[in-house]
């Protein structure tokens, strides 16, 4: 679901590879509050278009992963076993079970990369112990919920802080944030219940439909959070980080959101430039006027070009006299002198990776 929403920008890249907020990547977010939390064994199941991520993650330097013992763990799509009969998601962890056996944790935290928040695990942690649950689910009390919100699951939480049920009631404003924390034994017994009669999907055949077998717990974040699951969300969630708040929420200094590391100059604005309310990152050669945009590293910006609202990724080419507004450009795109692309608040203009427009 969410590869086909996103379109353009996971024509050549899966979705936790997808450039945010000037420098980073999804997954960046992710393995940054791991990092924060003291977890030294990461594991990540990929399925398709890989490449982009394993570049940008590496031996996991950045988020301090690369050590003798834990460290990351790439575990790539393996169907080759002629014995197999786990489907869906169930097959990455049917066919890295020893990754699971061997390893010394007593607990399993799992996430995605499409919730965007800087969450203190430790906290959600200790609030697993201290409930004695099987199962911890995070979730959000989001007072809008705009169509981002469609698709995620609602919990129904009773007064003992336990969740009842999993749904899709849009009414109900506790967005579960697909993160959950769970006892290694409950996962594994949970996994080879699911394989044996026939189900592919971890959280809805395994939690969802048997939540009354579990003590399943629910945590409360407070903290900044957006979804990202289409091109829509995507753009406004890149243009609310233009917000001061919102900037300084997701971005703080007690835990860092860390990335991959590039030694650039910094960005270089020429004597009849103009930038306002924008987030630009290294390497940047500024010549046009720019507001209320998102600067990747090492753009070019021809004289007199005006940008507007726009998204413009890493390595890209803007010639002269350029009108962009309401656009996201990916990597690497040229565009050529005297060109004109407008789209709408509501609907972004969007160019894919290595074009020339």
């Amino acid at each position: 679901n969410q590869k086909k929403l996103l379109n353009e920008l996971t024509y050549f890249r899966c979705g936790a590879a997808i450039p945010f907020a000037g420098r980073y990547r999804l997954v960046d977010f992710v393995m940054s509050n791991m990092s924060n939390a003291g977890i030294t064994e990461v594991a990540l199941f990929i399925r398709q278009k890989y490449r982009s991520l394993m570049d940008h993650l590496g031996n996991g330097k950045p988020w301090n992963l690369d050590r003798k013992v834990g460290g990351l763990f790439i575990l790539p799509p393996d169907w080759n076993d002629p014995t197999d009969i786990s489907m869906g998601d169930l097959r990455h962890f049917h066919n890295n079970m020893s990754f699971f056996k061997r390893g010394r944790a007593k607990h399993v935290l799992h996430t995605d990369c499409q919730h965007i928040s800087n969450i203190d695990y430790q906290e959600v942690f200790k609030y697993h112990l201290e409930t004695d649950s099987d199962i911890t689910l995070v979730y959000k009390n989001v007072d809008k919920l705009g169509p981002d919100y469609m698709d995620c699951k609602r919990l129904d939480i009773d007064d003992k802080g336990k969740v009842s049920s999993i749904n899709n009631n849009l009414g109900n404003k506790n967005v579960y944030m697909e993160k959950f924390i769970i006892s290694k034994a409950v996962l594994l017994d949970m996994v080879q219940h699911c394989i044996a009669y026939g189900k592919d999907n971890l959280f809805r055949d395994g939690i969802m439909d048997n939540i009354s077998q579990y003590k399943v717990s629910a945590y409360k974040y407070d903290g900044y959070h957006s979804v990202i699951n289409s091109i829509l969300s995507y753009y406004k969630s890149s243009m609310g980080l233009l917000d001061i708040d919102n900037y300084q929420s997701l971005f703080n200094r007690e835990n860092t959101v860390l990335t991959k590391v590039k030694d650039e100059a910094p960005s270089k604005y020429y004597e009849r430039a103009s930038v306002n309310n924008c987030i630009v990152a290294n390497g940047c050669n500024i010549k046009g006027n720019v507001k209320n945009s998102i600067l990747f590293r090492g753009i070019t910006i021809g004289d007199k070009a005006t940008i507007d609202n726009s998204i413009i990724m890493q390595n890209t080419h803007i010639g002269k006299n350029v009108i962009l507004k309401n656009v996201i450009l990916d990597k690497q795109v040229e565009v050529s002198d005297g060109s004109t692309l407008i789209g709408s608040e509501d609907k972004p203009y969007v160019i894919a990776k290595n074009l020339k427009v």
